[in-house]
């Protein structure tokens, strides 16, 4: 492996986990000449090729495609035509977001013979506008629901890499792509990130176009972005954020955050490695300047969980009605139960969730108008053993509902040798200003767990 890229690989039994690169650092080595596009790909690529055959991260490369878009990148840079911040940096694509000419399968049986896709989802568009090489489609849980992918954790390949964006989180995590896309309808960006010991950015539910991304509920279908650090993460994000969103009066790069550390019930089966692991984040946020206060919450997130998962499987159960008429083993369990509780869901009782559930997430957002942002538990533990299910989504979920950008934000790694990690969460539309408060919140408090 390269030392050129900045990438270190870990071997230890099962362990297949390796820092990515900073993909700040790869764009402008790339600007400044020092490292080609070419190059750049075929380091990675060589990286999968040695450990995706344990890891499966990938459903299809689309290997000598993103070898002549390389090409081409590397000629725009040596005449000094740079496309944009993510010029030459390759990405990996959930499969669940259309890429032209690459079937999108949704990890499912019944889309085994997809057709290749007509065009690019409008977020492949934006990125390869900024300079992005797309090297191939990366594996899903069945149609982002519940039904696992065969993907592997690379930090044990004994345990769920999460889910339902299994497949980008790994392909960070063992330095295989420096940038992945997923998808997050519960918790399926911030959920595998923290399994995998990597970052991710979720935008403000609506933040982003759906166009071409296959919908679970699309009340909340958010395309987030996984790398190996919060900041790789949030450049991949602001690289592609609309100027609707970029904030008149960007937050000073100095001032002090307020940050709300909420108290409620739901976390309270946390794990020791966790609650130090959040403790450990507060402490330092203080010890850096910024102001942490301890809050109950004003509402109950387990009831928030409930309506959350009402609301987004009576969505599932009215677009994926027809997978019931599949033959039996064509569709997950998993899926088929959560289409079924979906349609035992009244239209009138939906409306009556919804309101509720909006107006839960109201007084929430009300109560805590004053904070830049609100310290979490990503999960209530490491990744669970097993690659039968993709972990527990309670945490996250009700942070899903209320809508704003949430930030994985990686916390080391426990007694087990397994990653943990937390959560800063947003306001709904202040994706420019979460940007910013990440990377500060980060630079202090971000615990890699790569080896330097």
């Amino acid at each position: 492996m390269s030392t050129e890229t900045g990438l270190k690989v870990t071997r230890k039994g099962t362990v297949h986990a390796a820092d990515p690169g900073r993909v700040a650092r790869l764009a402008e080595m790339i600007a400044q000449r020092e490292l080609s596009p070419m190059t750049l790909l075929e380091t990675y690529l060589a990286r999968i090729d040695a450990v995706d055959g344990e890891v499966k991260a990938w459903r299809e490369l689309d290997r000598e495609h993103a070898l002549e878009v390389a090409r081409t990148r590397d000629r725009e840079a040596e005449d000094g035509t740079l496309r944009g911040p993510l010029h030459g940096i390759p990405i990996g694509v959930k499969d669940v977001i259309d890429v032209a000419g690459l079937p999108t399968r949704c990890g499912s049986p019944v889309r085994h013979a997809a057709p290749a896709a007509a065009a690019d989802a409008m977020i492949v568009l934006q990125l390869r506008a900024q300079g992005a090489v797309i090297v191939g489609k990366l594996h899903t849980t069945e149609f982002a629901c519940f039904d696992p992918a065969p993907t592997t954790n690379p930090w044990n390949a004994r345990h769920t890499p999460g889910g339902s964006s299994a497949g980008s989180a790994a392909a960070v995590a063992a330095g295989m792509v420096p940038l992945a896309l997923g998808t997050q309808t519960i918790a399926s960006v911030n959920r595998p990130a923290a399994y995998c010991g990597i970052a991710a950015f979720k935008p403000s539910s609506g933040a982003l176009s759906a166009h071409g991304v296959a919908p679970l509920a699309p009340a909340y279908d958010t395309v987030g972005f996984f790398g190996g650090t919060v900041r790789d993460a949030v450049d991949a994000f602001e690289a592609v954020m609309p100027a609707r969103l970029r904030s008149q009066s960007p937050p000073t790069g100095d001032a002090a955050l307020r940050i709300v550390v909420p108290d409620d019930p739901l976390i309270a089966d946390m794990t020791p490695d966790v609650r130090h692991a959040r403790e450990s984040m507060a402490d330092c946020a203080s010890a850096a300047g910024h102001h942490v206060e301890r809050r109950k919450s004003p509402v109950a997130f387990e009831r928030v969980l409930d309506l959350q998962r009402a609301t987004a499987f009576f969505e599932a159960g009215r677009i994926y009605r027809d997978l019931l008429d599949c033959p039996d083993g064509q569709v997950g369990q998993r899926l088929l139960g959560a289409i079924r509780e979906g349609l035992a869901i009244t239209p009138e009782q939906h409306f009556e969730n919804r309101r509720e559930l909006d107006d839960a997430c109201a007084r929430f957002l009300h109560a805590n108008r004053d904070a830049d942002a609100f310290l979490w538990p990503a999960a209530p533990d490491a990744a669970p053993k097993g690659l039968q299910t993709t972990g527990d989504p309670r945490y996250i979920a009700p942070w899903t509902a209320i809508g704003g950008p949430l930030v994985t934000i990686p916390a080391g790694v426990g007694a087990n040798r397994l990653p943990h990690a937390c959560m800063l969460a947003g306001h709904p539309g202040r994706d420019h200003d979460m940007a910013t408060y990440a990377r500060r919140f980060a630079a202090d408090c971000e615990v890699s767990p790569f080896p330097t």
